[in-house]
C-alpha cells in the first residue's frame, strides 16, 4: 500500500514539475516575442529623428505634426510596461500617418532621396512589426490557453502565472480609411 501511495505522490510531483516547466517555457516565449516587437519598434523610433529632420527643411510651418511624432517617440522611450509601449506605438502610427499625408503636400519633399529612402526603410520595418505582433499574439494565445486548462490552471495559480495582454489595434486604427481623389 505504501508503494502505491508513494507512486501516486511521485507521479503528482512529476506532473507538477513538468507542468510548471512547460508554463515557464511558454511565459519566456511570450517575453521573447515581446522583445522582438520591441527591437523592431526601437528601430522604427530610431529612424524618426532622421525622418523629422528631413521633413523640417521642407515643411517648417508644419511644426504640430512634427512635434506629435517626436512626442510619441519620447513616450515610447520612457514607457515602462508593454501596455505603455503599445499605447505609444499607436500614437506613433497616427503621427507617422499624418506626417506622410503632409508629405503629399510637398512635391519637392516627395522627390527627396533621403525622404524616399527613410520612407522605404520605415515601410519595411512596418511589415516586420506587423509580423512580430502576429507572432506575439500567437505566443500569448498559447501561453494564456496553457494557464487556463486543467490541471495547469491549478499549478499556474499556485505559482503566480498571469495572463498576458494581446497586442491590439487601437480604436482609431479600426475605422474605415477615407480615400479622396
Amino acid at each position: 500500500m505504501k508503494i502505491v501511495i508513494f507512486g501516486v505522490l511521485l507521479l503528482l510531483v512529476l506532473i507538477t514539475i513538468s507542468t510548471y516547466n512547460s508554463l515557464v517555457v511558454k511565459r519566456n516565449r511570450v517575453k521573447n516575442s515581446w522583445a522582438q516587437i520591441d527591437v523592431q519598434l526601437k528601430k522604427r523610433f530610431d529612424l524618426v529623428p532622421n525622418l523629422v529632420e528631413t521633413v523640417k527643411g521642407y515643411a517648417k510651418h508644419e511644426s504640430e505634426t512634427l512635434e506629435a511624432v517626436v512626442k510619441a517617440r519620447n513616450q515610447y522611450i520612457s514607457a515602462g510596461t508593454p501596455e505603455e509601449m503599445m499605447k505609444a506605438n499607436t500614437e506613433m502610427t497616427g503621427a507617422l500617418s499624418r506626417l506622410f499625408a503632409l508629405a503629399e503636400s510637398y512635391p519637392d519633399l516627395k522627390a527627396n532621396t533621403n525622404f524616399m529612402e527613410l520612407q522605404g526603410e520605415l515601410s519595411d520595418l512596418e511589415d516586420k512589426i506587423a509580423y512580430a505582433r502576429q507572432f506575439y499574439n500567437d505566443t500569448v494565445l498559447m501561453y494564456n490557453n496553457a494557464i487556463q486548462v486543467v490541471p495547469a490552471n491549478i499549478i499556474a495559480s499556485l505559482f503566480g502565472f498571469r495572463e498576458e495582454p494581446y497586442f491590439k489595434a487601437d480604436e482609431s486604427e479600426r475605422q474605415n480609411v477615407k480615400v479622396q481623389f
